[in-house]
């Protein structure tokens, strides 16, 4: 099935005279005709963002001569984040709950937030943010390499720039948490506004769902109070882990609010935090039985 649909001519009513036309007189129903355009061309890539990945789907723009240079690239990123949900959404369709497409869209809209608070780059972030789980390592034999390879590869041809495309690129290869423990020093602002958005799902009640989810995934136990949480882990010993969920809050979550980067990201960090705590504090009088 293929939909073809173009941008229809724009008609701006719009009165321009002397300064001695009166204001009823002139129609500011309509704005300009960039805002128009912008207008027309969010409701098509509404529809390109509903329908299936499957389905081919062209947007017809009007030609480059009627468009001014900001408009001209604010369109190529539209289509662009378009083009880039479907295919996140296509390829994460039987995903892990807690990596899935949902947790991506989580991301990308907490990085989206951030970006806009902390002044970064946001067709940086929004790109990285979509494809930071395109092919988590974990989910392909611990193959650090497959995910910002898939990603290159579908900036390429989505004829990305070839700056944008590295910058994505290493955001998405050095962001991990486990790459922490390697002492990395590869950074950008970027990178710091898509970690946090990205440590933040994993922390509050989202992040409490999403550890037992892959919890459950990988047949863990809740919790075993003869197996302590290690607090001293390397790189390796962290990936290969088989602990308990409730270790994974000592091991990764709870040391997260400590480790974000932006203004913004701290402070969004600490509610989330808070319930993190009294969840424990819950759990463990649960497990008891004083409640």
């Amino acid at each position: 099935m293929e939909f073809h649909l173009a941008l229809p001519e724009i008609q701006v009513n719009r009165t321009f005279g002397s300064n001695t036309t009166p204001k009823a007189q002139r129609d500011d129903s309509s704005t300009t005709k960039g805002e128009a355009l912008r207008l027309q061309l969010a409701i098509l890539l509404t529809i390109r963002y509903i329908l299936p990945h499957e389905i081919a789907f062209d947007i017809k723009l009007p030609p480059p001569s009627l468009l001014s240079q900001n408009m001209q690239q604010e369109i190529f990123h539209n289509q662009m984040i378009s083009e880039t949900i479907a295919f996140v959404k296509n390829t994460l369709v039987n995903a892990e709950a807690g990596h899935d497409w949902w947790h991506t869209y989580r991301v990308w809209n907490n990085a989206k937030h951030i970006a806009k608070q902390e002044k970064a780059d946001v067709q940086i972030v929004e790109l990285a943010a979509l494809l930071h789980d395109i092919a988590d390592a974990k989910f392909n034999n611990g193959d650090e390499n497959i995910g910002p390879s898939m990603a290159l590869n579908f900036l390429n041809e989505q004829g990305v720039d070839i700056i944008t495309i590295e910058h994505v690129v290493n955001i998405i290869r050095y962001m991990s948490f486990k790459n922490s423990f390697d002492g990395n020093t590869w950074t950008s602002p970027e990178m710091e506004v898509l970690q946090d958005a990205d440590r933040l799902d994993a922390i509050g009640a989202i992040g409490i769902a999403r550890a037992f989810s892959y919890g459950g995934f990988k047949g863990r136990t809740f919790y075993d109070p003869a197996i302590p949480p290690n607090l001293n882990m390397d790189k390796e010993t962290y990936k290969k882990s088989s602990a308990p969920t409730i270790n994974h809050f000592y091991e990764k979550i709870l040391l997260l609010k400590g480790k974000m980067n932006t203004a913004t990201g701290k402070k969004l960090a600490e509610e989330r935090h808070r319930f993190m705590e009294t969840y424990l504090e819950q759990f463990y009088k649960e497990w008891e039985g004083k409640v």
